[in-house]
């Protein structure tokens, strides 16, 4: 379900409130995926597993710090403009036109295969608003393009994991974040050789004691 739309009893100089109303519908489906993005790269900080969990664990932090930075600025924007910013989950669940992130406890890189998906939805409906913030306010527009510019760069950092020697990504022909997850996990098998030494994987947990 989209926000509801309303027109607010003011909004900045330059602009009706009709147009008003028209940017904070658009910001209020922004902010939902901002906010349900942070709390997904969270549930991903905690779920992975595997010999890639710290390098991952540690990756998603900043890029968490950094969504709710920009849920932030969005929700500031719906109240500059005159609106209500909700940032409540029950009105994000109600809202929202995306079901709840689907992959649990599993290896870091196909948590990974599934968050490229993710940003991916993410970004083209970002572009998606800013497009049609363009003709209305040029500032929302480029608090949207500011968004993606971190947004595409955090997905090329998730990328680099998924990106073969040819250049080709394995999650090409997903189209689901469990196809991605089993696209990203099957793409890279750990040899056999790895697991075998107990002497060194005992000594590999020390390392959790960088987790936050």
């Amino acid at each position: 379900m989209s926000p509801q739309s309303s027109t607010p009893r003011y909004t900045v100089p330059g602009l009706s409130t009709k147009e008003g109303g028209r940017l904070i519908e658009l910001l209020s489906m922004r902010l939902h995926s901002l906010n349900d993005l942070a709390l997904t790269l969270k549930h991903i900080h905690w779920n992975v597993t595997g010999p890639h969990f710290i390098a991952v664990h540690e990756m998603l932090d900043p890029q968490t710090l950094a969504v709710r930075d920009m849920a932030d600025a969005a929700a500031e924007r719906i109240s500059a403009l005159g609106g209500v910013p909700h940032g409540t989950a029950g009105v994000l669940v109600t809202e929202r036109t995306w079901s709840d992130y689907s992959v649990g406890r599993a290896d870091a890189i196909a948590h990974l295969g599934a968050l490229d998906l993710v940003y991916t939805g993410i970004i083209e409906d970002h572009r998606k608003a800013a497009a049609k913030a363009a003709s209305v306010d040029p500032v929302t527009e480029d608090l949207l393009i500011e968004h993606l510019r971190s947004l595409e760069q955090f997905q090329w950092f998730v990328r680099a994991h998924l990106e073969n020697s040819a250049g080709a990504l394995a999650t090409t022909d997903a189209r689901s974040e469990k196809q991605a997850a089993a696209a990203a996990g099957t793409s890279r098998p750990i040899p056999a050789k790895q697991t075998a030494s107990p002497k060194r994987t005992a000594k590999k947990p020390a390392t959790t004691k960088r987790a936050r």
